[in-house]
């Protein structure tokens, strides 16, 4: 027992000492980090908030029409307790796993980041670490994809001079930047920013919404359809399961144990903006949301909306930097230039990342329904079925239970108390999520691909912007009929 006492203190005092390392000893190096450098809890809190909601906010609105009024705010409440949960689990592993390394005096490079998969092998085995890298990597590529969507759709709001794929080709090049910014340690000022430009949006759209008020014969029919209802459900499921880069938060933490009940004040604060906005929208503008994924689309043009707008594009460019800076580690470790010490060379050999990625945007198209498919097929394994099971099979022995760097909590029930919560997360999630999800966010997906075709050039646009598509097909979305009221 000693011993184990003198070991913990050799490992906290680890972190301290690295916590140490962040402080600054000049005025030059003060202003560096105050801007630049940050890990601390604060740090953490901002970039898991400011990453867990960016363009879902726009599309959260037109969930709610699929779902109804009530089942939208209950899946929020939901999926928000069970992202929260799983967030956890993986702070835990990564606890452990880093203990489990400081105990076999294993010294990690100062520029190497530990990343879910390299957790994933230290603590369960190579296979494991082959289905995380994979779900993870396919997910953070994906989520890419869907912020350059997103910064496409939402500036054709404000200049419809171009067409959306020709504004998906320069905001392409525009992201590529993020390859300039070494690590998770070097979001402090974005973080922040990050969040109040969701901050202002969310609040804009729900002012915005009730002082519009309800349009001439709203009607809110949600939910009607099962295709639709498991769609909206599963864009939910997406929308609180941001964390396939909380390793690299915590990695990038001076003291990566107070991560514990981050993630969870980060949902609460989510909620706050996601509650009201999404009910508010619904509310004036009812079915009218099912032909129009974006909730800028329907809310008139005026300066709020159009500082909305570039709010909005400025957060998407800093969440594509989240969601691919974990994609250049793996490839920088694949490719053997992660321990390199050159910003310019690094930032060279992670160009090709952004490539597919700039690709797969102007293929797939289409905002909003992108999100469900994503959430059903993908995050529904990486970051709630996988984590789970890992936390399963990591302490189903007893001598692992015994030795575990955290207990769970009491107020959970301690080890019996949190095997049933993961288990009821897995099946949740593999029956609802992947199962009737996966089966709705498909059906959707390719129907927009039947409607609008693969790299179309301007998705949901108005009549005026492609006089040669139908009329019938110019708003079609998901499997809901037009609607009879247009503005």
């Amino acid at each position: 027992m000693a011993s184990d006492k003198v070991v913990e203190t050799v490992i906290v005092g680890n972190y301290v000492e690295m916590e140490s390392e962040g402080k600054p000893n000049n005025i030059k190096s003060k202003l560096s980090n105050f801007l630049w450098h940050g890990g601390s809890a604060y740090d953490a809190w901002f970039s898991c908030a400011s990453n867990q909601v960016a363009q879902v906010l726009l599309t959260l609105p037109y969930s709610f029409s699929q779902l109804g009024m009530l089942s939208g705010i209950l899946f929020q409440l939901f999926y928000g307790i069970l992202g929260s949960w799983t967030a956890y689990l993986i702070s835990i592993l990564y606890v452990e796993y880093r203990t489990r390394k400081e105990r076999e005096k294993v010294n990690f490079r100062t520029n190497h980041v530990i990343q879910w998969f390299e957790v994933l092998d230290g603590l369960l085995g190579k296979h494991w670490r082959n289905v995380g890298l994979g779900f993870n990597c396919t997910f953070l590529l994906f989520g890419s994809v869907i912020q350059l969507i997103a910064c496409a759709s939402n500036i054709y709001y404000i200049n419809d001079n171009l067409d959306k794929r020709t504004w998906t080709y320069i905001f392409g090049a525009c992201c590529a930047t993020t390859v300039f910014i070494p690590s998770f340690h070097n979001y402090r000022i974005w973080s922040f920013l990050g969040l109040v430009m969701t901050t202002y949006t969310a609040w804009y759209l729900t002012v915005a919404a009730i002082l519009h008020g309800q349009v001439e014969g709203v009607k809110h029919s949600g939910p009607n359809k099962m295709v639709l209802y498991f769609t909206g459900a599963t864009n939910i499921l997406y929308t609180f399961g941001g964390h396939a880069v909380t390793v690299e938060i915590m990695h990038a933490m001076w003291k990566p144990q107070k991560f514990k009940a981050i993630y969870l004040l980060a949902t609460l604060y989510v909620l706050t903006l996601t509650l009201p906005s999404a009910a508010a929208v619904y509310w004036a503008f009812g079915d009218l949301l099912l032909n129009h994924s974006n909730a800028f689309a329907l809310l008139p043009k005026s300066p709020f909306r159009d500082t909305a707008v570039i709010l909005m594009l400025i957060h998407q460019f800093i969440t594509f930097g989240f969601a691919c800076t974990p994609l250049y580690f793996v490839w920088e470790k694949a490719i053997g230039m992660h321990e390199c010490k050159s910003l310019c060379k690094r930032a060279l050999v992670r160009l090709p990342v952004v490539i597919p990625i700039w690709f797969l945007a102007i293929i797939f198209p289409f905002f909003g329904p992108i999100n469900s498919t994503v959430g059903s097929l993908l995050v529904s394994f990486t970051v709630y079925i996988i984590p789970a099971l890992a936390h399963i099979f990591t302490f189903k022995s007893s001598s692992a239970r015994q030795n575990a760097v955290e207990q769970p909590p009491k107020f959970v029930g301690r080890w019996v108390g949190s095997f049933v919560i993961n288990v009821f997360i897995v099946v949740w999630v593999l029956v609802v999520g992947f199962g009737f999800g996966g089966w709705a966010s498909m059906v959707n997906f390719v129907h927009q691909i039947d409607t609008f075709g693969l790299f179309t050039k301007c998705y949901q646009c108005p009549p005026s912007s492609l006089p040669t598509m139908p009329p019938h097909q110019l708003n079609a979305t998901a499997a809901a009929p037009s609607p009879l009221h247009h503005h």
